[in-house]
């Protein structure tokens, strides 16, 4: 896979100065870049590193000068972070998933497989399941009993999609993604101390041991088109209705995705982030690694929360938000340099006693 730097910053949408018909192969770090590569220098603080690499040719800010950093072509760009999106989208180079249907893998002679679809070894595609034209399926990968995966979907290494999931086109799951497990949903024949904790907020009452007993799924996973989900990213089955993707949303590693949850449109739901059961989450809603949100509530459209947010009570939309429990992120940074300050004030306070206390009795 080869481009021109021309050819890159057509793509882009970009300005292109020098010997723009040099070829790029790679892209690399300012300081590791060879001949061949693009380096990615796009502000001044990893331009510096250029001296120690070999580059002829570089993405650079808007005004570099680049002829004095030693290059021989350059592309400029405005926002870099775009221009990457651009870049590594071109030269990815993919798996290297073999086009056409491995030999050893199983699928149900009742499965609709479209056009220039590639299955890896030992996949397995269950009965009426479908499969939309153009998408690659990865080795040991499992697509249940009336599932749907629309035009365009990869899946990595490992992936198990489970029966009755309907997904959209352009699918993204890194390996070990397990889409349409079931809820996790039980209850005990009387009414058990859990939920007179939960709603006594401390008092489990007289409530006896009990066995705990599984509540089926009867729904699926519904996702809609351009989702991502990441490496180990679980999303359980409703228990009656769908649990929900919403198009465009993307979900980090080892994020969870509870039973009958409604995530809206174009979310990030970053690493280990855990979403109970039956929430419901707006649209562009980001939620920051190892956010919790509790069950049975919703967060509003825009709302961002910080790394390792606890979400116990609904949440209005455009609220930014951090702590345990989640309070508006201001608050929470003004309750953080309180408590830094707890040390210096106890040790005034202590002053104080001692200076009272040693004050002679007054007449």
């Amino acid at each position: 896979m080869q481009f021109t730097v021309q050819q890159i910053a057509d793509a882009l949408g970009a300005v292109a100065e020098g010997q723009t018909s040099l070829t790029i192969l790679r892209a690399a770090e300012p300081g590791d870049a060879g001949p061949t590569d693009l380096a990615m220098a796009m502000s001044p603080k990893y331009a510096e590193a250029l001296a120690n690499g070999a580059a002829r040719a570089a993405v650079l800010w808007d005004g570099a000068d680049w002829q004095a950093l030693g290059l021989e072509a350059a592309i400029f760009v405005q926002r870099p972070r775009m221009a990457m999106a651009g870049i590594t989208s071109m030269l990815d180079r993919g798996q290297g998933i073999a086009p056409g249907i491995h030999p050893s893998a199983v699928i149900d002679e009742t499965a609709e497989i479209g056009e220039d679809v590639s299955v890896g070894p030992l996949a397995v595609i269950g009965a009426r399941a479908k499969i939309g034209k153009g998408s690659v399926i990865g080795a040991h990968c499992v697509i249940g009993m009336d599932a749907s995966l629309g035009e365009g979907a990869l899946l990595r290494e490992m992936v198990s999609i489970g029966a009755r999931a309907q997904i959209g086109d352009r699918f993204i799951a890194q390996p070990g993604a397990r889409i349409g497990g079931d809820g996790f949903s039980y209850v005990t024949p009387e009414v058990s101390g859990a939920e007179n904790a939960r709603k006594t907020l401390g008092d489990q009452g007289d409530a006896k041991a009990q066995s705990w007993l599984r509540i089926h799924s009867l729904g699926g996973v519904e996702i809609g088109d351009d989702v991502e989900v990441g490496s180990n990213c679980t999303v359980d089955n409703g228990t009656i209705r769908n649990t929900v993707i919403g198009s465009g949303s993307k979900l980090d590693n080892l994020v969870h995705v509870g039973h009958n949850t409604r995530v809206g449109q174009d979310c990030l739901l970053c690493g280990q982030t855990g979403v109970s059961g039956s929430v419901e989450i707006g649209n562009n809603v980001v939620l920051g690694g190892q956010t919790g949100v509790s069950d049975n509530i919703f967060v509003g459209d825009g709302v961002i929360s910080g790394g390792g947010t606890k979400i116990l009570s609904n949440v209005p939309a455009g609220r930014v938000i951090m702590g345990y429990p989640a309070i508006k992120m201001e608050s929470h940074t003004e309750i953080y340099k309180a408590q830094r300050r707890l040390p210096r004030l106890a040790r005034d306070v202590e002053a104080l006693k001692k200076a009272v206390s040693k004050q002679a009795p007054s007449d």
